[in-house]
């Protein structure tokens, strides 16, 4: 992926570990500090839960931590409870503030396109606290919706517009009607985000050549492989036994972090340290070197049904609103 200091190349790559980094003006408010420090809590259980399933991870931890914050707002008792836990939050009053200021900066970046789409759908007949939909709609910029979930085309069909509405139509048939029962389904989390943004230093596409991409020490596929060679911000991080790279887009509060380990074969031991360290504290002290990039061409697109690692990380509960 990168080296620095003497320039050398590595033109392998095993594990692509890919994060947004936002840097907010009021960085030193304790309330955003506080639900920032609890969305990196929940990321780390979230990715270990998903590592557990086949194939490549991509999601977003930012929208998957305020849509359940928002649900928090509604719960009571041990829903209250359990969700605090698991998003690492310490109450709500200060994660309803928190999130006030995280949607925000989400929804003033620049030079980049960034929608978030977040909402809260009750089945009809289901009540939730009268200032519910206040806080949801002032902390968290989205609403909560009644939807007759009976009729599971009609409520399909209700969602996805909504969802078609938010992103500008760039993300279309999110929920099946075969996703929702008629009889058993209570509520509707909805929560979808697009990306789309330009390096800050492009990659020169004739420089883009069919090489191997290494999965492990034996097996390989061939791709189209990015080459780049400039001056960014790196790390060799002895803790993860790993480099460490930070890929800034147009916007320079948005970047790419790349971790690359050493040996070939080394995601499951990445992994696991992954969940030991504190990767803002690392990207703290990334340094500025001349590196040379190899990396595969590459579209990101993916739904996933969190139900089944959300149980892992605790959230197996039955939701109470009054």
């Amino acid at each position: 992926m990168a080296t620095g200091g003497n320039k050398g190349t590595v033109s392998v790559i095993s594990l692509l570990v890919l994060s947004l980094t936002l840097t907010m003006t009021s960085a030193k408010d304790a309330q955003l500090e506080a639900v920032l420090k609890g969305n990196s809590e929940f990321t780390k259980k979230l990715y270990h839960a998903l590592s557990k399933e086949e194939g490549n991870i991509f999601f977003s931890p930012i929208s998957v931590h305020a849509v359940l914050s928002m649900l928090h707002q509604g719960s009571r008792g041990e829903t209250q409870q359990i969700l605090g836990d698991v998003l690492a939050v310490p109450g709500l009053t200060e994660s309803a503030e928190g999130y006030k200021r995280v949607m925000k900066g989400l929804n003033s970046v620049k030079n980049v396109t960034l929608l978030i789409a977040n909402k809260i759908y009750i089945g009809n007949g289901y009540a939730f606290q009268d200032n519910f939909a206040s806080i949801i709609s002032k902390n968290f910029l989205s609403e909560v919706q009644s939807l007759d979930f009976a009729d599971a085309e009609y409520a399909a069909k209700v969602i996805n517009t909504w969802v078609e509405g938010k992103t500008n139509n760039r993300i279309k048939d999110l929920i099946q009607p075969l996703d929702l029962h008629p009889v058993l389904t209570r509520l509707v989390l909805v929560n979808a985000i697009y990306f789309k943004g330009k390096w800050e230093t492009s990659f020169n596409p004739k420089r883009t050549y069919l090489e191997k991409f290494y999965l492990n020490d034996h097996d390989s596929v061939d791709v189209q492989m990015m080459h780049l060679q400039t001056e960014l911000m790196y790390k060799v991080d002895e803790n993860l036994d790993a480099k460490v790279l930070e890929l800034p887009y147009s916007n320079k509060d948005l970047s790419m972090i790349i971790n690359l380990p050493n040996k070939r074969n080394g995601i499951a031991e990445l992994e696991k340290k992954l969940d030991n360290v504190d990767l803002s504290t690392i990207i703290k002290n990334m340094y500025q070197a001349e590196v040379s990039v190899s990396l595969p061409k590459f579209k990101i697109e993916t739904s996933m049904d969190l139900k089944k690692p959300l149980i892992v990380v605790s959230i197996a509960i039955s939701i109470t609103f009054i």
